[in-house]
């Protein structure tokens, strides 16, 4: 079990705010008395440069945030995490994601038995099933190869998925992978409607089998590919990632195509997993690996680098510090690349499912800010859209800026304007424009004194807005799956120190129930009496007007 201490009654987290209460710190300042503060706040690796020195710290400022780290035993709750502890208390069940991606000799016992066994054997399966689909050996019931892959899946069956998959275009088969998750019909019928059922392979994601809009959208498909083919070449275009055998059997998939997982691993962190058989899909097996290799590295990395050059830590600790200490509701994740344009809606549900909670380890509910909002868009169309906010909007809005030193295609001069507009943000929101320069800038244009007066401090931008810097060499598998990793350890040191539950998500299933109530009502045309007014006027509504 992970220790259950109220972080806001630690030495440390009293230190931090008598440490905030002494200090206005402002990025002009702190740059200007250390002209050595880019080295002391920054870590180079292999492959990436993680600059953290635009953000609203001192030496002391990070010392204090270690030591609450330490003070809440981060160190220990890793060592369990890793070593399959059933830290998710309230389902009792470890939580080892991470064990997908290990690929060292040594054991991983839970309830006594390796597991390890059980991941290759599933590895095996993903392997050899992509490469006959992808090679054209798995052929349809007309003897044609498949040409197009549908996930049907959601949450964590759907957003991990398609955000590797959009990020690594650039190493895709020839195969055409699509995703369908939204109960909205409407996603359904525009995925297939150019499709061709002869050459389409659905791959189903439901561990349990009865999730609502999964098996709606799945028994939609089957319906759709019933028009063409018979039920017995069900089980060449349909594949199962389930645990509930029997009901997949009825589905009509064949039995060798059911591929296993297993309740150690929750939703948003199950991509390594066999729901991570649309990505071998669609970018082969050997790339898949890479990406499991490069989350590994990174595990190596939070498991063993000291916490003062630990990057997850220390996200986690910066997040901690604007969240608690200075009251921002919002982190901003700002990837200057197209190819990570579903990354910041994958973190959403990774951050805000995870520590989206009110309620501490002890059962208490909490009297501190507990996870923020995730948003984001790629750079530079967010720059065109929301930017004006975070510059000089009333919120202070730390962000995280992503990007990669190569291009995955040399086009031009596309990559040195782009990482001229990544480099130019994060320096404009950390020192903005004051009074002076502004005044000074005008009268170098030719305004007039009254036009100036007018125009000042429309002209000002304050600054002092944090970011973080990932520079990274470039967009491989590989570098992916550190990126991935770094988030998800991110989460888990946030939630460690707020003494929160990471790995439930109860908050996602009074609406579920509540939705199953109001099904059968839809059924009919009769006026519905049985809620509060508002809901009443709403499904009434509805039911005069589908």
């Amino acid at each position: 079990m992970l220790s259950k201490i109220n972080p806001t009654q630690t030495n440390s987290w009293i230190s931090l705010d008598e440490h905030f209460g002494d200090n206005d710190f402002e990025l002009r300042s702190l740059f200007q008395y250390n002209p050595n503060r880019f080295e002391e706040f920054s870590i180079k690796k292999e492959n990436y440069l993680f600059d953290y020195s635009k953000n609203l710290i001192d030496a002391r400022t990070k010392e204090l945030l270690l030591n609450l780290a330490v003070e809440c035993q981060l160190r220990d709750a890793i060592t369990k995490m890793f070593s399959g502890d059933k830290i998710n208390e309230t389902e009792g069940r470890a939580v080892l994601h991470t064990a997908l991606r290990d690929f060292s000799d040594k054991e991983i016992l839970l309830d006594g038995e390796n597991i390890k066994p059980q991941i290759k054997r599933v590895l095996d399966h993903m392997k050899s099933f992509s490469e006959n689909v992808i090679s054209g050996n798995h052929k349809g019931f007309s003897g044609k190869e498949i040409t197009d892959v549908v996930n049907i899946g959601i949450g964590g069956s759907d957003l991990g998925p398609v955000m590797v998959v959009s990020a690594l275009k650039h190493f895709k088969t020839r195969l055409d992978v699509h995703f369908v998750s939204n109960v909205d019909g409407n996603h359904i019928a525009e995925v297939v409607k150019n499709l061709n059922p002869e050459t389409t392979l659905f791959i189903i994601a439901s561990k349990t089998f009865t999730t609502q809009e999964t098996m709606t959208n799945a028994n939609s498909a089957k319906d759709w590919f019933l028009k063409a083919g018979k039920q017995e070449d069900v089980a060449k275009h349909f594949v199962a990632l389930s645990t509930n055998v029997q009901a997949v059997k009825d589905f009509g998939i064949a039995e060798e195509n059911i591929f296993e997982f297993w309740d150690w691993v929750g939703g948003r962190y199950s991509l390594w997993s066999a729901i991570g058989l649309s990505i071998v899909l669609a970018v082969g097996y050997d790339n898949f690996e890479q990406l499991l290799k490069g989350a590994e590295n990174t595990d190596q990395h939070f498991q063993t680098a000291d916490f003062s050059e630990n990057v997850p830590v220390l996200m986690g600790l910066l997040g901690i510090w604007y969240r608690n200490f200075y009251a921002a509701t919002t982190q901003a994740i700002l990837p200057y690349s197209q190819y990570l344009d579903r990354f910041a809606a994958y973190l959403q549900q990774g951050d805000m499912e995870s520590n989206g909670k009110c309620v501490d380890r002890n059962g208490e509910f909490v009297e501190y800010e507990t996870g923020p909002i995730i948003w984001g868009e790629p750079g530079t169309n967010g720059q065109h859209a929301f930017y004006q906010l975070i510059h000089q909007g009333t919120e202070l809005i730390p962000a995280d800026f992503i990007a990669y030193a190569k291009s995955s295609n040399e086009v031009s001069d596309h990559q040195d304007k782009l990482l001229a507009n990544f480099f130019a943000q994060t320096e404009a929101l950390a020192f903005g424009k004051n009074e002076e320069e502004v005044e000074a800038e005008l009268k170098a244009s030719g305004k007039s004194e009254e036009e100036i007066d007018f125009l000042l401090n429309y002209k000002v931008f304050h600054g002092n807005t944090p970011t973080n810097s990932l520079l990274i060499k470039e967009l491989t598998p590989f570098s992916l799956g550190q990126l991935i990793a770094m988030y998800e350890h991110k989460i888990f040191v946030q939630g460690v120190i707020w003494n929160i539950f990471s790995f439930d998500q109860f908050g996602v299933e009074l609406g579920k129930v509540l939705a199953n109530k109001i099904l059968p009502e839809l059924e009919n045309s009769e006026a519905i009496s049985s809620h509060d007014s508002s809901t009443n006027g709403l499904i009434n509504y509805y039911k005069s007007n589908k």
